[in-house]
């Protein structure tokens, strides 16, 4: 039961997100929940507390903070990720998806599937950015990683 079970966004003070950011947070959180893959790694010989884990996600301080609880409300981790490394591609990313957005109303379908595939690239990149970051907190397959990827982008909207 290595997965994410409930996921909350710390949405506190920031504005209110466009309706195309509300509709990729609510896409992206609905297929998380429905496939993901979480994994806590043993540390110091301790047992992790098992999954399936509530995720909690927000930005303080400039920071990216995971706070992850079991079901039965027990601490199973939380960890805090600089911005730092995630600062271009999320500048990158929304660029492209503003891009896509205006041309989805007013361009011919070759060149919406051009800007689509350079916006895919960009999540990939910014879903590999995580995973690296990630690299000894928690094991999250590609999938995870570009959902999560999105959730970080919607709360980048706002801060």
């Amino acid at each position: 039961m290595s997965r994410i079970s409930f996921i909350a966004l710390d949405d506190e003070g920031l504005p209110p997100p466009t309706p195309e950011i509300e509709q990729e947070r609510k896409v992206a959180m609905f297929d998380l929940l429905e496939d993901n893959s979480f994994v806590l790694p043993s540390r110091d010989d301790r047992p992790v507390p098992e999954g399936p884990y509530h995720l909690n996600l927000a930005i303080r301080d400039k920071r990216l903070v995971f706070d992850l609880k079991t079901e039965n409300a027990e601490t199973a981790a939380e960890f805090h990720l600089s911005l730092g490394p995630f600062r271009q591609v999320v500048k990158d990313y929304f660029q492209i998806c503003e891009s896509y957005f205006d041309a989805v109303k007013k361009l011919p379908p070759s060149q919406i599937e051009t800007i689509d595939m350079a916006r895919r690239g960009i999540h990939n990149e910014g879903s590999r950015v995580l995973q690296e970051r990630l690299e000894g907190k928690a094991e999250v397959d590609t999938d995870t990683a570009r959902r999560l990827f999105t959730l970080i982008c919607v709360l980048h909207f706002g801060g």
